[in-house]
């Protein structure tokens, strides 16, 4: 098995629920326990938020620390991966925790719409933003979820904005975004071979049952895959997925299917180009 498959688990988003899924984590204590086991079955990559004692999102920076303290402690060498998103802060809120210096946080380069709202991202905040993870050595994702985005990565590559190579996520459907498109997809790929050059590393989410069509998607056309309960709580229509794990997993028995192995933390490391 050659071309190792980075696999990033997404182990608590902004929306789902324990009363969606008893599996979701919430406290940090959960969110630590939830990501070793992912880890443990093959996650090298644990893209993190946080909620507040009530169980709503919030980017509140200590939640992060204490967060990225455990999964540290627990996950050897596993990526960090803090979310700016819209969902947990607005403004420069949503950055208050680059300080802390993960490896990686998420980063939005333009707008669109969501199921009920608009996932805004005015310029002047994503150039702020871009400028703190320099700032703190933090590896910027790219979260495409629609091809302007893909352009507009390109353009701040450019005037160096985005130190390194640009790690780009297609995030295919989202309700009243991208949908998830086979020809749409095979296009994002070309796009990014052709902006950044045909070595360039990209991954793919899908949201809800589409999650599992993404996977495939992407491990079977040489690229890293995220999974995880923030974008898809059930294994099928009728059960309920029973761990983070369990959803890394699926991804695993791809990667053998397709005959890749699965990147361990150190080879992740090597492939995005971050420190040790």
């Amino acid at each position: 098995m050659s071309n190792p498959c980075i696999i990033c688990v997404a182990i608590t988003g902004s929306v789902p629920t324990q009363a969606d899924n008893p599996a979701v984590p919430v406290t940090v204590a959960e969110q630590i326990e939830s990501t070793h086991a992912a880890f443990e079955a093959g996650a090298s990559i644990a893209h993190c938020h946080v909620r507040d004692d009530e169980g709503k999102p919030t980017s509140d920076p200590e939640r992060f620390a204490r967060l990225k303290e455990g999964i540290e402690a627990h996950c050897e060498g596993m990526i960090v991966q803090l979310s700016t998103g819209g969902r947990s802060g607005a403004g420069r809120d949503r950055g208050g925790m680059l300080s802390l210096k993960p490896d990686m946080a998420s980063l939005s380069v333009g707008s669109n719409n969501f199921p009920t709202r608009v996932y805004e991202n005015s310029p002047d905040l994503v150039d702020w933003l871009s400028s703190e993870m320099i700032k703190y050595d933090v590896k910027p994702e790219i979260e495409a979820f629609d091809l302007s985005h893909i352009f507009h990565a390109a353009l701040m590559q450019k005037r160096g904005q985005l130190a390194g190579m640009p790690y780009v996520q297609f995030v295919m459907g989202v309700k009243n975004a991208m949908p998830a498109d086979r020809e749409v997809f095979d296009f994002y790929r070309a796009t990014v071979a052709r902006l950044f050059g045909e070595d360039a590393p990209w991954c793919a989410a899908g949201v809800g049952p589409n999650q599992i069509v993404l996977n495939e998607w992407a491990i079977s056309s040489g690229g890293h895959a995220r999974t995880g309960l923030e974008d898809n709580i059930r294994l099928d229509k009728n059960t309920l997925a029973p761990s983070n794990a369990a959803l890394v997993k699926r991804a695993v028995d791809l990667c053998e299917k397709y005959e890749r192995s699965v990147a361990s933390a150190a080879q992740a490391r090597q492939i995005l180009g971050l420190r040790p």
